[in-house]
């Protein structure tokens, strides 16, 4: 299992309709996604721009050819990336222990 984790920085202001926008995205498109465990996205208390999104993936490839190169990743981009104030730092991690 591969988790991928996403730091997220949205424009000032833009908070519940990126609440609403990325909830719906993770129903309609992520959730739809070849080798996708499980998802779950947080949201900073002292920084209430940044949110953290993690995605549970069953292989590497799953994430990077599979859902990247798919005409998925135009959805979800058009779902959440109107409220980007940069691009997202997304890097994978090995999942070690899960509870």
């Amino acid at each position: 299992m591969i988790l991928e984790i996403a730091d997220i920085r949205i424009a000032a202001g833009k908070q519940a309709e990126f609440d609403a926008a990325i909830a719906r995205g993770l129903r309609t498109v992520i959730g739809r996604a070849k080798g996708v465990q499980g998802y779950s996205v947080n949201k900073c208390i002292e920084s209430p721009e940044r949110y953290v999104l993690q995605v549970f993936w069953d292989t590497l490839e799953d994430h990077t050819v599979g859902f990247r190169e798919s005409p998925l990743f135009a959805e979800w981009r058009a779902i959440v990336g109107p409220f980007f104030a940069q691009p997202p730092l997304v890097e994978h991690f090995t999942v070690l222990v899960k509870s």
